[in-house]
């Protein structure tokens, strides 16, 4: 019995800490008596370790002084969140050091399906605290983890391998990425990886698990560009990348995916006029002139992606990369939906959609979203494949043709005329 009380008394001191490590909190209105049985705390311990799992690690905690059958389940929760309260959104690591660095002393040593940390504020002093945080979480098995700063001081995690035969899911934002940290090799479970605002240092991310990767909105200064090696990708989103494109190499089981090149690729040409580039000329700017190191003879991105069923391709107007794709591309042999943006309809013969449409033979739908970022577009019509009017050089499949935009002008009406000499019909 003394034992136990020693026991007893030293979590109960435990938990005294962790009050104390916690940043004040602002007032609240005291809320009503309640009566009757205590039907949650009846519950399996299982089960309140999952629901424990879906509040930030400070209200898990005190959920102590509740009753005694709450005194210590805080302490084996499946799930960690080391983020603000509501009222609290604006949080800092500095705030919750002294706390979270009691709690994972305290805490049993259990796995943990899901791990959390989101703050707002972050400095240079900090790196080492989460960086403890994040060894934790990988050394209590987590198979979700989630890492997001919304500051302009950006997290490093070089030097920090990930080894992990447990982690399946992976969440980042404004994240500093090395190589060390992007070769998941030491990660075979690892499926579903997503990249927010990370600045990647590191010429190759590659995996042979992962089968879903969203890259959105990141940015890379290096001179050479990110390879993207994930053999078993079934998903795949490209979005708003700064820098340089990636390459991407062959992904044989791909079924979707949804690539944007905006105004903050650097792959533009300096001499693009109304659909047409300079090109790999004598008189070439210096961003469409090859690099022999760089593979740019070769497919950047629609290599990679050739196996898709489902595409979603758009782009900047003066973005050359689609169109020197094309060039190289092979057939899109499984390829049965395709959205396309202005970006394939303003050559003065309209070649880069007419390529595409030529190696595309089992195509089913095809959306046009022509000068028109929608959601919502103020003009829809719609086509189909007209088979009964002589042999056609598109998919006889082609059973859908929407073409969404805002007004029917002289660019609309000469994208419809050629669509038409594809057997396509339009009702409107």
């Amino acid at each position: 019995m003394r034992g136990l009380s020693i026991y007893a008394a030293t979590i109960a001191d435990g938990a005294r800490r962790l009050f104390d490590g916690m940043p004040p909190r602002k007032k609240r209105k005291s809320a009503p008596p309640v009566s009757g049985l205590d039907r949650i705390g009846a519950l399996p311990d299982s089960l309140l370790h999952h629901v424990l799992s879906f509040l930030p690690a400070q209200a898990a905690v005190q959920t102590c002084v509740l009753a005694r059958r709450w005194r210590h389940l805080w302490r084996s929760t499946t799930g960690l969140r080391i983020v603000g309260l509501a009222e609290e959104e604006n949080l800092n690591v500095k705030e919750l050091r002294k706390f979270v660095d009691h709690l994972l002393i305290l805490r049993e040593r259990t796995n943990l399906d899901t791990v959390e940390i989101k703050f707002a504020y972050f400095c240079e002093e900090d790196q080492p605290y989460v960086k403890t945080w994040v060894r934790f979480a990988v050394m209590n098995k987590v198979r979700a983890l989630t890492l997001s700063i919304d500051s302009p001081v950006d997290l490093h995690l070089d030097n920090l391998p990930l080894v992990s035969r447990y982690l399946r899911t992976l969440d980042l934002k404004s994240v500093a990425l090395q190589e060390t940290f992007l070769d998941f090799a030491s990660c075979p479970a690892l499926e579903d990886l997503k990249m927010n605002y990370c600045n990647i240092d590191a010429d190759r991310i590659s995996s042979c698990s992962l089968k879903h990767l969203s890259i959105s909105d990141c940015s890379s200064k290096l001179d050479c560009r990110v390879h993207v090696s994930a053999p078993g990708l079934i998903s795949l989103k490209l979005v708003g990348f700064i820098g340089r494109t990636p390459f991407l190499e062959n992904m044989p089981l791909l079924d979707t995916a949804y690539v944007d090149l905006d105004e903050d690729c650097e792959d533009v040409c300096l001499n693009y006029v109304t659909g047409v580039f300079c090109g790999a000329k004598d008189n070439a700017c210096v961003n469409c002139v090859p690099i022999k190191d760089d593979i740019s003879s070769d497919l950047v991105l629609l290599g990679g992606i050739s196996s898709a069923k489902h595409l979603k391709l758009l782009s900047e107007s003066r973005n050359f990369i689609f169109a020197r794709d094309l060039k190289h591309t092979s057939t899109f042999s499984k390829l049965k939906t395709l959205l396309l943006n202005e970006y394939w309809c303003q050559a003065p013969d309209l070649d880069p959609l007419a390529c595409i449409l030529k190696n595309s033979p089992v195509l089913e739908k095809l959306t046009l979203q022509l000068f028109s970022k929608g959601p919502n577009h103020k003009v829809e019509m719609k086509g189909h494949y007209c088979s009964m009017e002589g042999p056609s050089t598109i998919s006889k499949h082609l059973n859908i043709l929407e073409v969404k935009c805002n007004v029917v002008d002289k660019r609309i009406l000469k994208v419809l005329k050629f669509l038409s000499s594809f057997n396509i019909c339009f009702s409107f």
